[in-house]
């Protein structure tokens, strides 16, 4: 592929809105974008979409530039590639650390793609010319959350998620579920529950839920599953799904109606598809879920579901929902519930370097 200069943006912008779960208050976004440039100065793009803390996974900012300049990169430098497929094998080698393979990664299949003068979701055999649109409500009142979802509603999305926890679930998803009847809602719990809090799960199941996201421990298959078959609301799994691996355990284990399959927490495209393709012979639903990104993540996003299988609305909400002015060079937009694929090669877009420059805390550039 003949890359040749790997840069590393890191950045950070206030959100319009705080962003409120039970596990974290996040009023300001950090990430790094990354760029891949090959011998003709074309370039691709990625994002690394852990968080400033390790609340998510793991994971943090710091983790993933320590992994990034001082493992992965170097690795790309000893070993070229000439197909991102071969990424795959490469990183295996190294232990976790799935959101610094994946920016990594996600660059180096747009710039394969734009190589190809493709769209990257035709090079991923996408199908759909506009994906389902779906964001995500939380906050500190009843009130507030019902008046986010009208402003979402007004905007086009047809799915909200509910953020959830112990004390704060059952009030919430029924004053939001006769406020909006014909709507469709998720809840995502985010661990918040234990196996003996499935009663109360249960009475969950008179609200018309979507699914229930993650109820459970981040790293659990077997109480889920157990859960699962106590309660009629189809269990989502988010965290507990980091491979291949644990998605043929979930699948024997019948943990899961439902999966969230995010580039980042699963390390890429390459182990992404695989967990897709395992959903789509196993009957199990899937979507494209959302890490408050800023736009180079987001237009990945688009390309992966635009694959036929991603039946149910993603976390692909509009720029604006969380920024005054995001990095990139065209707007991602939601439109009567939908967001149109960009047509142009690669993932679309490119970046808007003026916004860039004014968001930007440190930048380096390495070659290779």
């Amino acid at each position: 592929m003949n890359i040749k200069k790997i840069r590393l943006h890191i950045i950070s912008m206030p959100l319009k809105k705080p962003f409120v779960t039970h596990l974290q208050r996040v009023e300001s976004r950090e990430g790094i974008i990354i760029e891949a440039e090959d011998q003709n100065g074309v370039i691709g793009l990625g994002e690394a979409v852990a968080f400033t803390t390790p609340w998510y996974t793991e994971e943090t900012v710091k983790t993933c530039h320590h992994m990034l300049k001082d493992v992965l990169i170097p690795m790309l430098e000893r070993h070229p590639i000439t197909h991102p497929k071969e990424l795959g094998n490469l990183f295996d080698t190294v232990r976790g650390n799935a959101m610094a393979k994946a920016s990594l990664e996600m660059a180096i299949w747009d710039l394969y793609s734009r190589q190809q003068d493709k769209p990257l979701w035709d090079v991923l055999g996408g199908a759909r010319e506009k994906v389902l649109a779906g964001a995500v409500v939380g906050g500190d009142s009843i009130e507030v959350m019902i008046e986010q979802t009208h402003e979402l509603v007004d905007e086009g999305y047809e799915r909200i998620k509910i953020k959830i926890s112990k004390g704060a679930d059952i009030e919430i998803v029924g004053a939001l579920r006769e406020e909006f009847p014909h709507l469709s809602l998720l809840a995502d719990a985010n661990s918040a529950y234990e196996l003996d809090d499935a009663e109360h799960l249960k009475s969950l199941d008179e609200f018309n839920l979507e699914m229930i996201e993650q109820p459970l421990g981040i790293d659990d298959l077997v109480d889920h599953s157990i859960l699962q078959s106590k309660i009629r609301t189809p269990i989502c799994l988010d965290e507990s799904i980091v491979s291949s691996h644990d998605m043929k355990s979930a699948i024997h284990l019948k943990s899961c109606g439902v999966v969230n399959i995010k580039l980042g927490r699963v390390g890429g495209y390459n182990p992404a598809l695989e967990i897709y393709r395992l959903c789509q012979e196993n009957g199990i639903r899937a979507w494209c879920g959302g890490m408050i990104e800023f736009g180079v993540s987001r237009a990945h996003n688009i390309c992966l579901a635009t694959l036929e299988g991603f039946s149910i609305p993603g976390d692909i909400s509009s720029s604006s929902k969380y920024w005054e002015e995001d990095i990139i060079d065209a707007p991602i937009t939601v439109e009567n519930g939908f967001v149109k694929r960009f047509n142009k090669p690669g993932i679309g877009i490119g970046l808007n370097e003026k916004r860039l420059k004014e968001v930007c805390e440190c930048r380096e550039e390495f070659l290779l």
